[in-house]
């Protein structure tokens, strides 16, 4: 009988960039406790970054997927459901705003902006979510990524705020849904990590400055550590825990 932790369970991770990915860490984790996984990249140019790193953690499932196009989102996972049949896990590591309504104060984000933070970083998951049930045959997991700046208003995060909140409150409403088909969904919210898709906030570089310092032992999250948090969740292990936010930010959540 085999002692790791995601034997013979199946799961979907969206949202790897390159290896500085949170999307990859948890990725790695996974597989490090026996998970077979389904990968996938954003386009043609984002693919020569994540096709050697999903083949590097012999993902039997690699695909585009860009959430905005609706037959990408049914073409993966009729794959998954020909491959597969089963899904046990959903990874969803995706948030995307324009750069001019991200920068701008909040007042002057524009509606296409504002729609589009919101239908990338909000209603993909619960879109993922509608496809994903109907393979959790014996339930299963779900689980995506937030951020303090959902229930605070740190930094220049801005309108990305309220798209995380909006995610906050789906996590909760979607584990209500599903909870009846033993299907658990969760958020994580790791602190400040210099990811590509971080870069484009503004004066990021003094957001880590100001989290390692506010941090409790003055340490910044790792995407490990985000992945040790992703794999409880998705493993056995979190069996009783649904619709939890969880923090993975050496204690800058509780930090006034």
């Amino acid at each position: 009988m085999s002692e790791l932790l995601m034997a013979g369970k199946k799961v979907l991770v969206v949202g790897i960039a390159n290896d500085k990915s949170i999307a990859y860490g948890v990725a790695k984790k996974l597989h490090e406790q026996g998970a077979e996984l389904a990968i996938t990249y954003l386009n043609e140019k984002a693919e020569r970054f994540v096709r050697p790193l999903a083949e590097e953690l012999e993902a039997s499932i690699i695909m585009p997927l860009d959430v905005t196009q609706e037959q990408q989102m049914i073409d993966l996972f009729k794959a998954i459901e020909e491959s597969w049949g089963t899904l046990d896990g959903l990874v969803h590591s995706l948030a995307f705003c324009p750069l001019e309504d991200l920068h701008a104060p909040i007042s002057e984000c524009s509606r296409d902006g504002f729609l589009q933070a919101m239908d990338v970083s909000c209603f993909s998951f619960i879109h993922m979510a509608s496809f994903a049930k109907d393979l959790m045959k014996d339930g299963g997991s779900m689980i995506n990524f937030s951020y303090l700046g959902s229930a605070l208003a740190t930094g220049d995060y801005n309108i990305m705020g309220c798209a995380k909140a909006a995610l906050e409150a789906a996590t909760r409403y979607l584990a209500r849904d599903l909870g009846p088909r033993h299907i658990r969904v969760n958020s994580i919210s790791p602190g400040t990590i210099a990811t590509r898709a971080a870069g484009g906030i503004k004066d990021f570089d003094a957001m880590l400055e100001y989290n390692q310092k506010k941090a409790v032992d003055h340490q910044l999250p790792t995407i490990e550590e985000v992945g040790g948090a992703a794999l409880y969740y998705l493993s056995d292990l979190s069996k009783g825990t649904s619709g939890s936010i969880h923090y993975v930010d050496h204690g800058v959540c509780i930090v006034g």
